[in-house]
């Protein structure tokens, strides 16, 4: 059985190609032909070694995963059977972690275009839902009770507003993360004398990388700092699902996504795109307390932590974005029942306007006797019967008139939607 049918929900198929074996030993090789192409141009090794080096367009992934139980390392079977295929000067003067680091940020690069996509879908789709519906009236939900009405408008602005934010955050983690990784043995480059700090420029131009001030080695605070944004831009994503997936339920029926059916139920229709979006992004928190308890890593390079890091950050990349594509088909396709959701307010008899007619008596009576007034009466009548005698004819007709108590849901929404 593979791992796409036991954790299908976890990743998607393009996230699953970015971190194959196949894309992991191409990212590999990418290191080594620029490692080598980059000292060839500097002198260091002949320019023959580095066009054999670059050559070479493929190994035998099961085999490598094998040995490199034995080692402890993949970059140690990886670089023999590319020796045995290129020559002698594979992996010249480099360590296991140069070539095994960088090319984990050759795929987050990937990985990270492929998010930007699906943010951007996101995004647009919930800035158009809000627009679509800045008059729209529906009950807020306190702790899933009924409360004073706001806008559906004002609510995707909101969902809008959690991407966004936890999206900038993000996208800064993947800036500081995509750097070369490039120290030698001891991050000191020692092997290359004087020549290591030049090599490393010639090496990042040729991988199109920015190169930071000193190898990072044992020190993942950059990483530590992506996958933690991923556990806040996945559970961002997940609020929207929860929400759609409760507006969704029978009784209430405000919206509506696409779906997908029963096995036993021919009338249901599911939230088959929240499902996947909440189960995916359940599988984050866990990965993000694994990584951070991986960072504390021994001296110059650590005895399993960092070994641990690869599948850590390849699941917590790839569920995210598997949260991430489900919400935003979700979103994309989903309807709004308006009717409905006016309905669902008429329905409270103005029971939700409650806070409004309080505020009205208090300057009379004062607060705690107007609270105490309203609740009294709206146990056996309606809002506008119960303060009748209370309120002024003006004031009583409009007591439950949602578009009079929206405060400022319309100043926030657009607020949320320009936000930078």
């Amino acid at each position: 059985m593979s791992s796409r049918m036991i954790d299908g929900f976890g990743t998607t198929a393009l996230h699953a190609e970015l971190f194959s074996d196949e894309a992991v030993i191409g990212a590999m090789l990418r290191f080594e032909a620029a490692l080598a192409d980059s000292q060839a141009r500097l002198g260091m090794i002949p320019r023959s070694a580095a066009d054999a080096i670059a050559q070479v367009d493929g190994l035998d992934a099961s085999g490598l995963a094998e040995d490199a139980r034995e080692s402890a390392s993949l970059a140690i079977p990886f670089v023999k059977a590319l020796t045995a295929r290129a020559g002698g000067y594979v992996h010249w003067g480099a360590t296991s972690q140069d070539l095994l680091d960088t090319a984990l940020v050759l795929l987050l690069r990937d990985a990270r275009a492929v998010l930007s996509r699906d943010h951007a879908r996101l995004a647009d789709s919930l800035r158009a839902l809000s627009e679509q519906h800045a008059r729209t009236v529906m009950l807020a939900r306190t702790v899933l009770q009924p409360a004073p009405p706001i806008t559906f408008g004002y609510k995707a602005a909101g969902w809008f507003g959690g991407v966004q934010r936890s999206w900038r955050r993000l996208s800064q983690a993947f800036d500081e993360v995509l750097q070369l990784q490039f120290g030698g043995a001891a991050g000191t480059l020692a092997s290359y004398g004087k020549r290591g700090p030049e090599l490393a420029v010639e090496l990042a131009r040729a991988l199109e990388l920015p190169v930071p001030s000193t190898p990072s080695h044992s020190h993942r605070d950059r990483l530590a700092f992506l996958i933690t944004q991923c556990g806040v831009y996945s559970g961002a994503v997940a609020k929207i699902a929860r929400d759609v997936a409760l507006l969704m339920q029978t009784e209430i029926g405000e919206v509506s996504e696409r779906g997908g059916g029963s096995s036993a139920m021919p009338n249901k229709r599911n939230p088959a795109g929240c499902v996947v979006t909440l189960a995916a992004a359940a599988q984050v928190p866990g990965l993000v307390a694994s990584f951070l308890f991986a960072m504390v890593q021994e001296q110059e390079r650590a005895a399993g932590g960092w070994q641990a890091e690869w599948p850590i950050v390849a699941r917590t990349v790839q569920a995210t974005g598997s949260a991430l594509a489900a919400i935003a088909t979700t979103i994309e396709g989903l309807t709004v029942n308006a009717d409905r959701m006016r309905a669902n307010l008429d329905a409270t008899h103005g029971a939700v306007f409650a806070e409004k007619a309080a505020m009205l008596l208090a300057p009379k009576i004062g607060r705690a006797d107007a609270q105490k007034l309203v609740a009294e009466a709206l146990q056996d009548k309606m809002l506008r019967e119960a303060m009748a005698g209370h309120l002024t004819a003006e004031q009583l007709q409009n007591i439950d008139r949602p578009e009079d108590y929206l405060g400022a849901a319309e100043t926030f929404r657009l607020r949320l939607l320009n936000e930078e």
